[in-house]
């Protein structure tokens, strides 16, 4: 009924083998619709742009084990096709101990079987005992095959089928080193792909590649959508709003910043703010002069606003009706990039101090240290979007620190070790929502129900 694309660690090449496969059902002119595993937003948007459909991410622990099967029933059923793509190991998650969040997890929630991708450069033999420890490991999986990926000779291939045959585990594809087939990346992974103006050239030699280095007589009845009565219980319908606004009268108009500098969204936050009555109406900090006339809230979600810090500063006049707009009481959602560009400045990894919004009293000063994780958020008072004492699961992936902390912070934030000390994190006014922590919303609609009722309230007055 689908198939997921998994690593047997990070780097192996499973998102240059899920665009190949996506590339070539695209140019077929079949309807493939594609998934993620885990938080990430950079991977989805190459899935999107090669199929031209929104990229799901499916996150039992950012949103529930339910709302994963419920996504994945959904935005598969006008679909021919589905490939979901894993994150890092197939049984890496949120946890040493067991599988939460991992790619394994989410398998067995779809019952859905595994393309294992194995990187074989600088070894032969041994591709056998990888492959027969990831089948064993967990006999709930369904291992369908395995892609050898990285294979350097005809030699080296023969060598690698010798060594699978006594396993019987079927060999889906096969792909020799591809230098000249890559994606560039920066400090927080792949370059998003509004960067990369050859990125279609490159989609095109993907879908070439693939139609020659996969079977597709095998493939094709894997990917191919069928019922969805291997779920083993339905998930119900997950409630969109809060009573008093299930039905608005009218429509909200939201600003949405949206351009090189921000683009972490996740479809399935956006898709939920027009249910509930919102116009999202894009808008670019990087070249609008102006925020959008009329609108009742602004969303700033993550980004790079750090690599684009010298634009940012090109346009004054952005920043400024950004941050009088805030003051006046403007309700505001902003997440890691958008808390950055809502401070005093941003330091660069050289030094540099570029003046941003100055809406926050505090700098964001990129550094060494990555910040990443699954947390366990704590609200600690009242506001628009949280009531205090609250708890939702969100996750940091950030190389930028705080000079200031709030006095009155948003959250205390509890990474997913319980033995690890809880930090305040984030600032907050009546109005606004500024932090490093990026949630979906799917199986917590209420937050989105609250903003909205928040800028409805706000053009109200």
């Amino acid at each position: 009924m689908a198939l997921v694309v998994a690593g047997e660690r990070s780097g192996v090449g499973k998102t240059t083998v899920t665009m190949a496969l996506l590339a070539a059902l695209t140019r077929w002119g079949d309807r493939v619709q594609s998934f993620k595993v885990g938080p990430d937003y950079i991977d989805p948007m190459f899935h999107q742009f090669i199929t031209g459909r929104a990229c799901r991410n499916l996150d039992p622990l950012l949103t529930s084990e339910t709302y994963v099967q419920q996504c994945f029933a959904s935005a598969s059923q006008d679909a021919e096709f589905a490939l979901v793509e894993g994150v890092m190991g197939l049984f890496d998650g949120a946890s040493g101990r067991e599988d939460v969040a991992s790619t394994a997890q989410v398998a067995r929630l779809l019952n859905l079987p595994v393309l294992l991708v194995l990187d074989c450069a600088r070894m032969s033999r041994s591709v056998a005992a990888i492959a027969h420890g990831y089948r064993s490991f967990d006999p709930r999986l369904s291992i369908a095959g395995v892609v050898l990926n990285r294979v350097g000779s005809d030699r080296h291939l023969t060598l690698l089928k010798e060594a699978l045959e006594p396993l019987d585990l079927p060999i889906l594809g096969v792909l020799r080193r591809q230098d000249e087939i890559t994606l560039p990346d920066r400090h927080l992974g792949l370059v998003p792909t509004d960067e990369l103006p050859e990125l279609r050239p490159l989609c095109d030699r993907l879908a070439s590649l693939a139609e020659t280095s996969f079977d597709w007589n095998l493939l094709r009845p894997l990917l191919r959508i069928g019922k969805l009565d291997k779920i083993e219980t339905p998930p119900p319908p997950i409630p969109v709003a809060d009573a008093k606004i299930q039905n608005p009268k009218s429509k909200i108009r939201l600003a949405v910043a949206r351009d090189r500098a921000f683009s972490f969204y996740y479809a399935d936050n956006l898709e939920l703010l027009e249910r509930l009555g919102a116009e999202l109406v894009f808008w670019s900090p990087l070249q609008d002069a102006a925020l959008p006339e009329g609108v009742g809230g602004l969303y700033f979600g993550g980004g790079f606003p750090e690599v684009f810090a010298a634009e940012l500063v090109a346009n004054p006049a952005a920043r400024a009706a950004v941050g009088a707009a805030i003051r006046a009481g403007l309700p505001t959602y902003a997440e890691c990039g958008g808390l950055m560009y809502l401070s005093q400045n941003i330091v660069d990894f050289d030094g540099n101090a570029w003046e941003m919004a100055g809406v926050l009293p505090t700098e964001a000063v990129m550094g060494k240290r990555l910040t990443l994780g699954y947390r366990r958020a704590i609200a600690q008072q009242d506001t628009f979007l949280h009531r205090q004492g609250e708890t939702l699961w969100g996750h940091e992936f950030h190389r930028s620190h705080l000079t200031h902390s709030s006095e009155t912070p948003l959250y205390h934030l509890q990474p997913y070790d319980p033995q690890s000390p809880a930090i305040p994190e984030g600032w907050q006014s009546p109005t606004l929502h500024a932090s490093y922590l990026h949630v979906h919303w799917g199986a917590r609609p209420e937050i989105a129900a609250r903003f909205v009722a928040a800028c409805h309230n706000h053009l109200a007055t």
